[in-house]
């Protein structure tokens, strides 16, 4: 990696620790409120797929080292066995789908591609993980079923598809202004 790719992870990687936790304390069904799904999408969508996703995994790997920069200031080894870790997982997949989606062509459609893929790719892996860990080694609540947790990310659902659309809307502007600058974007 060149030394300027290096510091647009980095540059992300901290925009994450930002966006997790610029609302510590809102929490929907004990899921918090954040804006790290808009900056994984901007990962993809400026730095392309590969720095997007690794961007996403440098986030991730400075959480686990004990850095508090997860959702509500947590870091740690132990945050694995956290319920949620699973969405964390997810935005390293969404920066990558986001950047392949914008690589070649960012028509509109693709656009919309890149939207619908971020919202599969966050809730498949985000919401299998949380069931599975309320199953297997965190404290169920009582009646939690599969249908329970996707029914319980029905709530995130218009938040989330508004962050995207805005995410979305947003990055042809981004982009545009960066080439303008010649700075080179996905």
């Amino acid at each position: 990696m060149k030394a300027n790719e290096i510091v647009l992870c980095a540059l992300f990687a901290a925009l994450m620790a930002v966006g997790a936790n610029v609302s510590p304390f809102l929490t929907i069904g004990g899921v918090p409120v954040t804006l790290q799904l808009l900056f994984a999408i901007m990962a993809g969508g400026l730095l392309g797929s590969r720095l997007g996703a690794w961007s996403m995994t440098a986030y991730m790997f400075i959480g686990l080292a004990g850095a508090p920069v997860f959702a509500q200031f947590k870091g740690g080894p132990a945050s694995l066995l956290s319920p949620t870790f699973g969405f964390i997982i997810s935005f390293i997949f969404v920066a990558y789908a986001v950047g392949k989606c914008l690589e070649h062509n960012s028509q509109k459609v693709n656009y919309i591609y890149a939207g619908l893929l971020t919202l599969l790719i966050n809730y498949g892996i985000g919401t299998n993980f949380m069931y599975a860990a309320f199953k297997w080694w965190a404290d169920a609540p009582e009646g939690f079923s599969y249908t329970v947790a996707w029914a319980w990310m029905a709530a995130y659902l218009p938040l989330d598809s508004i962050v995207i659309i805005i995410s979305l809307a947003t990055l042809p502007k981004l982009r545009a202004a960066l080439k303008q600058r010649n700075i080179k974007t996905a």
